[in-house]
């Protein structure tokens, strides 16, 4: 449903901007969208050949810490956990003799087991393990982005809450903030009643979603088949090397170091038809978190070159 939406607006607005038609296309995407981005690109792909559609000129697609497959996504968040000291060997031990990730309805034992995991991000950032949280009380970030705080105030919030990268652990609540306004929700014409809040990630939401398609591995290996240039990068890396492996694709440069200022921004494996990399010290959104890196990664992406492999 998502990717119908999607691709009618994607119709709709090369009719409105004819002058774009024909130019070479790429979608690209984070987290969930490891599904949106993926099947997007099937729709566009299966589309473009039916003549009497809109032709939309797609040569690949990139999507970063991605969802692809429950099963190797599950069993990497548990293996990751584990090797980064987030959990015990016990509760590892539990987990990989109670859980079966196959399933979608995990056994009792197994979210029980899985529970202690996630409880343990509680005091740390999940999408980025190694950054501070935004421990200020909500009052504090809102005062920060209505710029009401004394000059003092704000150095010390800065201070307080600044990684020297930049990072602002309490960007969401900036957002959150923002997006509660009646002016900014009415501008979007979104209801403005004020009965719902609106929440950068809403538990009842997640809790009614209906997660129908448990694998995007098979869209890999179509397009990758159609020719299609693909791009997975990554923070996390061992669930996506699982669901890369998968693939079954042959190796055509192994892992090897990319660098950026005379750094290493991160690693690399070229595949035939697919390249997987990694961003080093950046959490689950990598233009936020690097964003450096992040536009030398898009723009190797979209001129079709190799990272730098030379400092």
């Amino acid at each position: 449903m998502t990717a119908e939406d999607a691709y009618n607006f994607l119709v709709n607005w090369f009719k409105r901007f004819p002058q774009y038609k024909g130019r070479e296309f790429y979608i690209s995407g984070e987290s969930y969208a490891g599904h949106y981005v993926p099947q997007l690109a099937e729709l566009v792909y299966d589309r473009n050949k039916d003549k009497a559609t809109t032709y939309i000129n797609l040569k690949g697609f990139m999507v970063g810490n991605p969802l692809t497959d429950d099963y190797y996504d599950s069993k990497g968040l548990a293996e990751y956990a584990w090797s980064h000291s987030v959990v015990s060997d016990e509760i590892y031990e539990r987990i990989k003799k109670v859980c079966d990730f196959r399933i979608s309805n995990w056994s009792d034992d197994c979210d029980k087991a899985m529970s202690t995991v996630f409880s343990q991000y509680h005091e740390i950032d999940i999408y980025n393990i190694y950054a501070p949280r935004c421990n200020l009380p909500q009052s504090s970030a809102a005062l920060a982005v209505d710029q009401a705080l004394t000059a003092n105030d704000q150095e010390h919030f800065r201070r307080r809450i600044r990684m020297f990268s930049g990072y602002d652990p309490c960007y969401s609540s900036y957002a959150e903030r923002y997006f509660n306004k009646e002016d900014v929700q009415r501008a979007f014409h979104a209801d403005v009643s004020g009965t719902r809040k609106w929440q950068v990630c809403s538990d009842p939401i997640l809790r009614s979603y209906n997660f129908s398609v448990l694998s995007i591995l098979p869209i890999y290996s179509k397009l990758i088949k159609a020719g299609l240039r693909v791009w997975l990068y990554r923070v996390p890396v061992i669930g996506s090397r699982y669901c890369v492996e998968a693939l079954g694709l042959p190796i055509k440069t192994q892992w090897q170091s990319w660098y950026l200022n005379k750094q290493v921004a991160g690693r690399f494996v070229e595949y035939h038809g697919m390249t997987m990399v990694t961003i080093r010290g950046a959490g689950n959104l990598v233009p936020l978190n690097k964003p450096e890196e992040g536009l030398a990664l898009i723009d190797t992406f979209l001129l079709g070159k190799q990272l730098p492999t030379h400092r």
